[in-house]
């Protein structure tokens, strides 16, 4: 039996290094998360300065360096490359999956959970996405929930549910070991959430045992802080608390405005994880009715509240926080997954369990979005039925005027989501077990051909006029100024290096100054008007929303 697990984990983590692996680098990197980590690891390789962040060789105070390190060692190896910018997610998308079902089978105590915990993040379509893409927050979140399980660990052996090989002191510090690398990797919202987790499940315990809380959190709190020092505190005796102090206020700011017009609805992070999460999303609503059947197994009492905790934790959290960006919720993608996982291996078992209402809306919502996914060829062939929905924005439209070769035959993307959830549907009747892999491999089958056919052809929409001029100006020793947007391509794309001028990061200086290098000022149409007011600047390029004005060297 367990040769045959130690199978079970060899099969799907083959397959999904096959999923995340391969071509990693055939589109370019996306405004502005991907390009913003890839671009400051670069300039780290650059400028030797592995200590402190940077952007256009300032100081970077957004963001810790964890994960910035870790693209910067993948880019020695492979080169300053999209796949290198990707690569450190894939492999912690492999080490994500083999925790996560080493961890199932133990934490639930049913037999097989974990092999289905992991299929559900594979097979599910943004935990599957997030590990083909150059962000940090996947490492941040497996961070997290590595410090919300050692600290559960903690909670179960204080009260002989299971067998632990440590004692709770150590779990306690491990958990804050984890939770100081989140840290490290994004900042504080990797002890927010666990300090809430743990808060929950404390409050439902009313308070009990406040000696063992309290010391053990201490604890925690303790090697939390130690961890983040083994950067923040050199990084204050050498450069002072400026950096620390800005990155702080950074912080809170993204707690009270919507960051950078990342404003949205309400409910937003609801609708993201429903349907982004899909199909484990609503698997997971029947999972989380099987938490009384888990209540009679007081070993996985504790972590089955830590995971409900730590999904109504992220929701209520990021619904109240004013930005609004689709990965901030993406650490619910552990317990909604789980509970899935959980679901499907109660049903291997009772296929009953699963209302038909439920089988039903998942057969609905993947023929929706498979269809939604197959006609966008048919789309792009006849892009002029859509213009009319982007009437008021002359950038959209200049955009939806980009070259873009469509094939009918590229549909099969959706088509492979719609033959999924109907064959799941059909199959799981009488065989279960088969119909959750197909629903599973179904999805994730879905999303890596979806990424292979359209993200290029997305891309030729949106950034690719951009990007292609900056590629053209990387043996070139020139200025390149945006103007009027925000952007980080330019620098990684155009290679800039660190100017001698220190005037050469006045903005307004490259707009109107006495230059000693040829500028390119790059703006999009609808802000066109700032370069066009520019004396001794010359239209050179125009694409697809995209202008470039010329200042040459002043003699």
């Amino acid at each position: 039996m367990e040769t045959n697990y130690g199978k079970i984990y060899w099969w799907l983590l083959g397959l999904a290094a096959l999923f995340f692996i391969p071509f990693l680098g055939n589109a370019h990197l996306f405004d502005w998360d991907e390009i913003n980590f890839a671009e400051s690891a670069r300039e780290m390789i650059v400028s030797g300065n592995y200590f402190q962040p940077q952007i256009n060789f300032q100081p970077f105070w957004e963001k810790p360096p964890l994960f910035i390190w870790l693209q910067a060692a993948s880019m020695h190896l492979f080169g300053i490359t999209e796949f290198a910018a990707r690569l450190p997610n894939a492999l912690i998308g492999l080490l994500t999956l083999f925790t996560i079902m080493r961890v199932g089978d133990k934490m639930t105590g049913t037999p097989l959970a974990g092999k289905y915990w992991s299929l559900a993040f594979l097979g599910s379509i943004l935990p599957h996405l997030y590990f083909r893409s150059g962000i940090m927050d996947p490492l941040f979140n497996y961070f997290m929930f590595l410090g919300i399980l050692y600290y559960g660990y903690a909670f179960a052996k204080s009260n002989n549910h299971g067998t632990y090989h440590y004692s709770t002191y150590t779990y306690a510090a491990l958990s804050g070991i984890f939770i100081g690398l989140g840290i490290l990797t994004k900042g504080p919202v990797a002890y927010l959430i666990p300090a809430l987790v743990i808060g929950i499940e404390w409050a439902i315990r009313r308070f009990a045992n406040f000696k063992f809380i309290a010391v053990h959190f201490l604890i925690l709190s303790a090697t939390a802080l130690l961890t983040t020092l083994l950067w923040f505190g050199p990084d204050i005796l050498h450069h002072g608390i400026w950096f620390t102090k800005t990155f702080i206020n950074y912080q809170i700011r993204l707690f009270t405005i919507p960051d950078a017009g990342h404003g949205g609805f309400f409910g937003f992070h609801f609708v993201v994880l429903l349907l982004g999460v899909f199909p484990a999303s609503f698997l997971a609503i029947r999972g989380l009715i099987f938490r009384k059947e888990i209540r009679k197994k007081n070993k996985t009492l504790i972590f089955n509240r830590l995971m409900s905790a730590t999904f109504w934790v992220v929701l209520i959290l990021f619904t109240i926080v004013k930005s609004k960006i689709v990965h901030y919720s993406s650490m619910a993608y552990f317990p909604l997954t789980y509970y899935a996982g959980f679901a499907v291996a109660k049903v291997i078992k009772n296929p009953i369990e699963i209302p038909a209402s439920i089988k039903k809306m998942i057969l609905v919502v993947g023929i929706f979005l498979g269809i939604v996914v197959s006609i966008v060829p048919f789309i792009g062939q006849h892009i002029d039925l859509i213009k009319p929905f982007f009437a008021s924005d002359p950038f959209a439209q200049a955009n939806l005027a980009a070259t873009v070769n469509w094939q009918l035959w590229q549909g099969v993307a959706g088509i492979i989501l719609i033959a999924s959830v109907i064959s799941w549907y059909f199959v799981q009747a009488n065989k279960p077990k088969h119909g959750y892999i197909i629903l599973f491999l179904g999805t994730a089958l879905f999303v890596w051909t979806t990424l292979s056919l359209y993200i290029n052809k997305i891309e030729a929409y949106s950034q690719n006029a951009a990007i292609t001029f900056y590629e053209s100006k990387q043996n070139e020793d020139c200025y390149i100024l945006p103007v009027g947007y925000f952007t980080y391509a330019h620098l990684f794309y155009a290679r800039i290096k660190p100017h001698a001028n220190p005037k050469a990061y006045d903005a307004e200086w490259l707009k109107t100054g006495p230059i000693d290098k040829t500028t390119y000022l790059i703006s999009k149409i609808t802000t066109l008007d700032r370069l066009q007011k520019l004396t001794d600047a010359k239209e050179i390029y125009r694409k697809n929303g995209f202008v470039v004005f010329v200042r040459e060297k002043h003699q």
